[in-house]
């Protein structure tokens, strides 16, 4: 049930999120909030296809940001800090009584702390935090002069502010916890995914950028497996817009995989699985609760790789070790991804040995190291923001 209206004045809460991830974590929070709050909550902001059929109209297209790579992002420098400084404007001019910025820290940030500096009264909520954990810890103490308070996919974040002496940060929880029926077998996709030969999934990125980096190295190490005699039936998933990018890259291999596209058809390869081979990023937390084993891989462009390498400080970027807290996954990083180095991990994840067992425990415990309890993160995320507007905004 919608609580009342509050004073008859509707609530303004302007939302930025600049990535597809993020318009999915903003339409959901719109949505809630507009169940608890009725007509009595309006938007405004910066989103994609999800938060428009939420009502968003968008500031400007999030296709405008989509740059990846540090010198994509130097060559467009330009434009981004002409949408910085239109969209910060934007938000003090509506004077809302909250401004939400979701993920993409490089882009909102910028926004949030002009926002802080022309209107201090407007409180702002940071839905899913930096990496401050990995490097530029720095970032967290910083936060605290324009960030009222975190929310947190991961459950190990709300310590890591605490330690960094960051601002306030809950953890919300991840939303793939919401999916798990659509990642984990049934009984007969179970039967397959035990079953001979092994469902060996191929996860080359989910940006072109990315693809053209993996491509050649995941199919020579394929072909080393081949060779060797070992069997597999191998699955390529991917979206429509990376299709012709996908095909392009395969028609090289040796081993030709059966390509399926969309996230329906994703999710269905993963419940039948047995292995994957996988780029470094989300989607090893996604195979983690999925239950599949699985090899990491990254490479990326030169410049890219110096900037990191010397910033960085965890020891692993596989997002599925750090939530475990051990590092189960292997990864295979700039100049140690090579066929060689993966044929011979992906060997012995496709066969009953240490390794895979290893990661077989450790995803068994995920379950417990991620659960909010009975509350949906989503539905948890909105509670807080709707508590700090009734304690900054006097809501009844």
């Amino acid at each position: 049930m919608p609580v009342p209206a509050y004073g008859n004045v509707a609530r303004k809460i302007f939302l930025i999120a600049t990535e597809e991830s993020g318009d999915r974590l903003g339409a959901h929070l719109m949505k809630v909030l507009r169940q608890r709050l009725g007509d009595a909550v309006k938007f405004e902001g910066v989103g994609g296809l999800a938060m428009a059929r939420e009502g968003l109209k968008s500031l400007f297209p999030i296709e405008d940001l989509s740059i990846i790579g540090f010198s994509a992002v130097i060559k467009q420098l330009p434009k981004v800090l002409r949408l910085i400084r239109q969209t910060a404007a934007a938000v003090v001019r509506a004077e809302p009584d909250m401004l939400v910025i979701i993920d993409s820290p490089d882009f909102t940030h910028r926004v949030a702390r002009r926002v802080r500096a022309r209107n201090s009264a407007i409180p702002i909520v940071d839905y899913v935090s930096p990496s401050v954990w990995a490097w530029r810890p720095g970032r967290a103490r910083s936060m605290r002069a324009y960030v009222d308070h975190v929310l947190a996919l991961l459950p190990f974040e709300p310590e890591e502010y605490r330690r960094l002496r960051g601002p306030p940060c809950s953890y919300v929880g991840h939303p793939l916890t919401e999916q798990l029926a659509s990642l984990r077998p049934g009984v007969e996709e179970q039967a397959r995914r035990s079953a001979s030969p092994p469902v060996l999934l191929v996860l080359p990125g989910s940006r072109r950028s990315e693809i053209r980096q993996h491509m050649a190295v995941f199919g020579e190490a394929l072909d080393r497996l081949q060779t060797e005699g070992k069997a597999f039936e191998l699955i390529l998933p991917t979206m429509p817009h990376l299709l012709e990018e996908v095909s392009e890259g395969v028609r090289a291999w040796k081993v030709a995989p059966r390509i399926v596209v969309g996230e329906q058809e994703k999710r269905a390869a993963f419940r039948i699985a047995a292995a994957a081979l996988a780029k470094s990023g989300t989607v090893t937390l996604e195979l983690a609760l999925a239950k599949v084993p699985m090899v990491t891989a990254y490479r990326t462009g030169a410049l890219e790789a110096f900037i990191v390498r010397r910033t960085i400080n965890i020891t692993s970027v596989i997002l599925a070790n750090l939530v475990i807290g051990e590092n189960v996954v292997p990864e295979f990083l700039q100049e140690n991804c090579t066929a060689d180095k993966l044929a011979s991990a992906l060997r012995e994840i496709l066969s009953d040995s240490p390794m895979r067992q290893r990661q077989l425990e450790a995803f068994a415990r995920i379950d417990g190291i991620m659960s909010t309890g009975s509350q949906l993160p989503g539905v948890r995320a909105a509670d807080i923001v709707l508590a700090m507007l009734r304690k900054s905004r006097g809501i009844g």
